[in-house]
């Protein structure tokens, strides 16, 4: 994961300088982007929750027991943008993402150089003790302690040197917890770069400026593609994607910026893209169409820097490769970007109106 903002101060403030400058030369009267900031404060669970320890943990892939499979319904993940105007600098954005770029699913069934494909997720049980973890960006992680059990999923493996997310669900707390670039430090702790607890019944953002386990400062549980939900035939949120190169701006629902770029053709990070209605899914199979559909209703959001297109998913022995290849068919040009302002009812809750 790309972190280019975590400078010292004095660059973060003179790039945000720079970017407010530009600010009034802005071509998006409709759309409010908010420059990145390294905010001070405590590392608590600040727009998420209190740490509870709550769970032995099975690493099975997909939604958890209980009532707690997802944020409120008025969640701005959860939120239809069909009908969503399109932004104006849609076709700006499309271009520097690629518009010709592939649609890649980064997840699957099997093994990709001795790993699971994708982001695992852990599920935790009552009962699992909680360890301590130490954050590079501590000043923006919250300070936990974390239910990571013994031989937690890592996203690549447990030798692998990428993102090295770690995801749990907590169905029975109503609790997520997140960690980037974790590692065990031996003594049954751990050190993470940074860190995020959610409590899955709030829409409560993280504090402005402040980034999570993803560097747009949002939970990636929350978009990713898991295959129970694919196999009931309707997946109801958005999902995350990556794209090559962002700016130094943040829109709602994002919190968090990574770049050092003013330049406005590029897209800030929570930007909200759609699949264009009129692109013909029904040829697709089944689990890649039920994935277009979701991508027509509910979008894409930006979430990291990386890959062009690149479309987040757990890993499940359950997905068929060759299918969910088909969306690979799918191009940058069959997206557009869409304006989510009118959604907005607070700019520090993921509510919608």
């Amino acid at each position: 994961m790309l972190r280019a903002l975590r400078v010292n101060v004095a660059l973060v403030v003179s790039l945000t300088l720079a970017l407010a400058l530009t600010g009034c030369a802005s071509d998006q009267p409709l759309w409010s982007a908010q420059p990145t900031a390294n905010q001070s404060g405590s590392a608590g669970p600040s727009g998420s929750a209190e740490a509870s320890p709550s769970a032995a943990a099975s690493a099975t892939p997909g939604l958890g027991q209980g009532g707690c499979d997802g944020f409120p319904a008025d969640n701005v993940w959860r939120a239809e943008v069909a009908s969503l105007p399109v932004h104006r600098s849609s076709a700006a954005f499309i271009a520097s993402i690629g518009a010709a770029s592939t649609m890649h699913p980064d997840f699957g069934a099997g093994l990709w150089e001795g790993a699971p494909i994708g982001i695992p997720v852990t599920t935790v049980k009552p009962g699992q003790a909680t360890v301590k973890v130490t954050f590079q960006y501590a000043r923006e992680s919250d300070a936990g302690p974390y239910p990571v059990p013994a031989g937690v999923a890592i996203e690549g493996g447990p030798t692998s040197s990428g993102d090295r997310h770690i995801i749990l669900h907590d169905p029975a707390a109503c609790r997520l917890y997140e960690l980037f670039a974790a590692y065990p430090t031996g003594n049954g702790g751990w050190k993470a770069g940074s860190g995020a607890i959610f409590d899955l019944r709030s829409n409560k953002l993280r504090p402005a400026g402040w980034t999570s386990a993803d560097a747009a400062g949002l939970p990636i549980w929350a978009g990713l593609v898991r295959y129970p939900e694919m196999a009931k035939g309707k997946i109801d949120h958005a999902l995350r994607i990556t794209v090559p190169r962002t700016r130094n701006a943040y829109v709602w629902p994002a919190r968090h910026a990574a770049s050092d770029s003013t330049d406005a053709a590029l897209p800030p990070m929570g930007l909200r893209l759609r699949l264009k209605a009129g692109v013909d899914t029904s040829k697709l199979p089944q689990q890649a169409r039920v994935i277009a559909e979701a991508m027509k209703r509910y979008g894409v959001i930006i979430a990291d820097n990386g890959s062009p297109w690149y479309l987040s998913g757990a890993p499940d022995d359950r997905w068929s490769n060759d299918a969910l290849r088909a969306l690979k068919q799918l191009r940058g040009s069959d997206f557009e970007a869409v304006d989510t302002s009118a959604m907005m009812a607070s700019a520090d809750s993921a509510a919608v109106r």
